[in-house]
């Protein structure tokens, strides 16, 4: 069973959970609730969740305050949150699990089961750290990316990414230095939660920095040549979108 605590300031909203955890997570086994940061940590202290589902806001603070009181962080925490969508590419850059409020179930049950089949990631207070920043509003070249590998993760600022590469399942990723990172995701999910002012998918297979670019070569799709020298095939079909990016 995965011993849980469910953290919100709206009564209303832990009963829903809680229903829904009861109905469609039968391995989730709550084991106490609360409205606030001091709340919260003395049930956290007591009782030594294994998972703790986190509102954003909360009594006397928010889901950071909370966190920030207990670290090392040695629980698994899912944030749930009603945060709009700039605010979920940063927790989605940062690697951290959220649900969006209102909750749907597939989300629901797909989160618990990610995080009964993954250790405790021992990474996490630098995960945390990560998010915080990415939350401040840092202009999108200064934030960082959490790219999950075989080993773990590796977290790399956008400015270093010159491009995706899809590759099935698997992703390679290339940066400024030459360094190759084999990424554990598929290139559609980078290409769902990059800043599109920064990314573009010239190709099936490709995504690009379009501020690593070096010149673009005209014809039926054209091709890009990045400062790293690799040379990229632009898809006809996604020509005109490209130079329209461009002339932006």
């Amino acid at each position: 069973m995965i011993r849980t605590v469910l953290i919100d300031d709206e009564i209303d909203s832990i009963r829903v959970l809680q229903k829904l955890l009861e109905s469609f997570c039968p391995e989730v086994s709550i084991v106490g609730t609360a409205d606030g940061v001091e709340t919260a940590a003395t049930l956290i202290r007591s009782v030594s969740p294994d998972l703790a589902l986190l509102d954003i806001e909360m009594v006397g603070g928010n889901a950071f305050d909370l966190l920030n009181q207990l670290q090392p962080i040695d629980f698994k925490v899912i944030f749930v949150t009603a945060f709009d969508d700039y605010a979920l590419r940063a927790f989605k850059y940062s690697a951290v699990d959220y649900l969006l409020k209102p909750i749907d179930i597939d989300d629901l049950r797909t989160a618990i089961a990610r995080v009964s089949s993954t250790p405790v990631v021992t990474s996490f207070d630098q995960q945390l750290k990560m998010l915080m920043k990415n939350l401040e509003g840092f202009q999108q070249a200064q934030q960082k990316i959490a790219i999950p590998t075989i080993t773990g993760l590796v977290f790399v600022p956008f400015q270093d990414i010159v491009r995706f590469e899809g590759r099935g399942g698997y992703t390679n990723i290339y940066l400024s230095g030459g360094e190759l990172i084999v990424a554990t995701r598929a290139i559609k999910e980078y290409e769902e939660m990059l800043p599109e002012s920064v990314f573009f998918r010239v190709h099936n297979s490709q995504i690009i920095n379009l501020h690593k670019m070096q010149r673009y070569n005209k014809g039926r799709g054209g091709e890009v040549v990045m400062e790293d020298g690799s040379v990229i095939e632009v898809a006809s079909r996604r020509r005109d979108e490209f130079l329209r990016r461009l002339m932006k």
